[in-house]
């Protein structure tokens, strides 16, 4: 696939840059948004990018699509698939998320691959995990921090979670505690620092759980003030900014190396959209140089991809990963 196009659908925050990503690294790009002023300016803006309606997706012109529109991406990469495309999802909703996870058997079937969750939560936390995971023999739990939001859709998407059920893996077994609960003091990288987070409706446990099956827990908490802990189950008081503010992930595993006990911790500080684009590209850069993409469903993280170099183009797309290192007292 390494002279094709990569369809971009979608080009709010995070499809634009997956664009723009993809083009300043010589892949050509065809792009497609129900907003055609938008389709326009970013085709223009763009080198070697042009503009395709989606009823002329074929697998010979553009056998890989990248779905960067707002939650709800599950019944337009089913279609995609039962086309014979490879797909890059980018949904962070739990709902989504699960219907994406069912669509294996399918895509199987076809002889073509889907990434789920491809953005930064999930996504980049799949990768921190597999990169910290290799440090320790046996890896027992995961905790992921997510700080900030993307564009309105994600931060719409992030106001319901504070509001719905945080689904979680305790003692291996799946549980569902009320969102806006389990406060913890993380720190992030800064400028963000310490923030208060909380459980909320994240699909960070359901994609770990899935690349990382030996784990015994997984949760996920997202920072949040007292005032959206407040508002959560209201509209939003005001209209979302159109990119949000600095935004963070932080990844925490705990394990064991020679029978003792270790704990890791990275993160990244970046704009929440940045982040999404750069993994989103690099994934769908990696699956268009492979000469045998992986068939099926997988997640960022999960043991057939090559989350190695996954996480090294991520970084060298301009994402700098931060590493708690101790105080060295």
């Amino acid at each position: 696939m390494s002279t094709a196009s990569v369809a971009v659908v979608g080009l709010g925050v995070v499809g634009s840059r997956v664009a723009r990503q993809l083009t300043s690294s010589g892949i050509p790009v065809l792009v497609h948004d129900t907003r055609a002023d938008l389709q326009n300016v970013t085709a223009r803006a763009l080198k070697a990018t042009g503009i395709i309606d989606l009823a002329d997706l074929r697998p010979e012109t553009s056998p890989l699509v990248v779905l960067a529109t707002p939650a709800g991406q599950s019944e337009m990469a089913r279609l995609m698939v039962e086309l014979g495309l490879h797909v890059v999802c980018t949904s962070d909703d739990v709902d989504d998320i699960e219907i994406q996870l069912a669509l294996d058997e399918l895509a199987r079937s076809r002889g073509v691959g889907v990434v789920v969750g491809a953005a930064a939560s999930p996504g980049l936390s799949g990768l921190l995990v597999a990169e910290l995971a290799m440090r320790v023999d046996e890896l027992d739990e995961i905790h992921v921090g997510v700080h900030g939001t993307g564009g309105p859709a994600c931060a719409r998407q992030h106001h319901r979670a504070l509001a719905g059920v945080a689904p979680g893996w305790h003692d291996r077994e799946w549980i569902n505690r009320p969102g806006g609960s389990g406060r913890e003091l993380l720190w992030f990288p800064e400028p963000i620092g310490g923030r208060d987070c909380y459980r909320a409706e994240l699909a960070d446990p359901i994609t770990l759980h899935r690349a990382f099956p030996s784990a015994t827990r997984i949760s996920a908490r997202m920072s949040a003030t007292r005032r959206d802990r407040l508002t959560a189950r209201l509209p939003m008081m005001s209209p979302p900014h159109a990119e949000g503010g600095l935004g963070g992930v932080r990844v925490e595993i705990r394990g064991s190396k020679n029978g003792a006990r270790r704990t890791e911790v990275a993160g990244v500080a970046e704009r929440t959209g940045i982040i999404s684009g750069a993994v989103a590209a690099a994934t769908a850069a990696a699956m268009l140089a492979s000469e045998k993409p992986p068939v099926g469903v997988s997640v960022l993280g999960d043991g057939r991809l090559n989350n190695t170099a996954l996480l090294d183009d991520v970084i060298r797309r301009g994402i700098t990963v931060f590493e708690y290192a101790g105080s060295g007292a």
